[in-house]
């Protein structure tokens, strides 16, 4: 049993839900993303999904685009990225997992990075522009060091996509909760609840939501029915409103925190 499972193993005994924040690597810097990682992890993440930054987002909105172009112009790599966690594992517990675009990865190679993730301890990976068709490669080579990759899903996935994936997902199926971009939203989707939980009877595997989740009220709702909660732009947004690197990382450890309050109250 990998890291990220033996979380939710753990987090399902106590009767909680996990809060997996993410943040971009390099917004505004390396070294600031490693003290926010520290930050927010102390302000009780149970794992961190570190974005590696693309110059071509597709799934992204306008905040996390800005994040991947003030990290780029920071001269973030991913293999900058594998170093900033060959850092921080020895100072973290929780599961790191790596989400980013397939060009990064597939400039390193399948074996290549694989074997460097591996090093590092990077527990899982998520690529949302290679489905498990076209990932085999990829996916295998991670499956074959004990990395999980972690598929996706969205509301316009039919029921028999939909257990297709969760039979390949490993660690847990990240559910995208509405059709369109990242970005904070004054609402959750309608019909949310209801497709999640029909993801949830076809399996046993975790199912976390991501996109669109903002507050600690929308985060207490939805772990109401999801194993997990992904919260992405809300916290990118307030590490790039940041008067310093200091108030950051001090935002981010703060907003965690209230989100973690939010859940646990319900």
């Amino acid at each position: 049993m990998g890291r990220i499972s033996e979380r939710f193993a753990a987090l399902r005994a106590r009767g909680e839900k996990a809060l997996v924040p993410f943040v971009t690597a390099g917004d505004p810097d390396l070294e600031t993303t490693e003290a926010i990682v520290l930050s927010i992890v102390e302000a009780g993440a149970d794992l961190v999904e570190i974005g590696v930054p693309f110059s071509d987002p597709i799934a992204d909105g306008p905040t996390i685009q800005r994040a991947s172009e003030r990290a780029l112009r920071s001269r973030t790599t991913l293999r900058r990225i594998l170093e900033l966690v060959k850092r921080l594992r020895p100072k973290v517990e929780v599961p790191l997992v790596l989400m980013g675009y397939a060009n990064p990865f597939f400039a390193m190679g399948s074996e290549g990075f694989a074997d460097a993730a591996s090093q590092v301890g990077i527990d899982g990976v998520i690529v949302p522009d290679l489905p498990p068709e076209e990932g085999e490669e990829f996916y295998g080579a991670l499956a074959s060091r004990g990395i999980d990759g972690i598929l996706l899903a969205a509301p316009t996935t039919k029921p028999e996509r939909l257990r297709f994936l969760l039979e390949r997902t490993r660690g847990f199926l990240y559910y995208v909760s509405l059709t369109g971009v990242t970005s904070a939203r004054a609402g959750l989707a309608e019909g949310l609840r209801e497709s999640v939980l029909a993801a949830k009877r076809l399996g046993s595997t975790p199912v976390c939501v991501g996109f669109g989740i903002g507050t600690p009220e929308q985060a207490r709702e939805v772990a109401a029915y999801a194993d997990g909660v992904v919260v992405g732009s809300a916290l990118v947004d307030r590490i790039g409103k940041a008067a310093s690197r200091e108030a950051a990382v001090d935002a981010a450890g703060r907003f965690v925190a209230a989100l973690v309050r939010g859940m646990r109250a319900g």
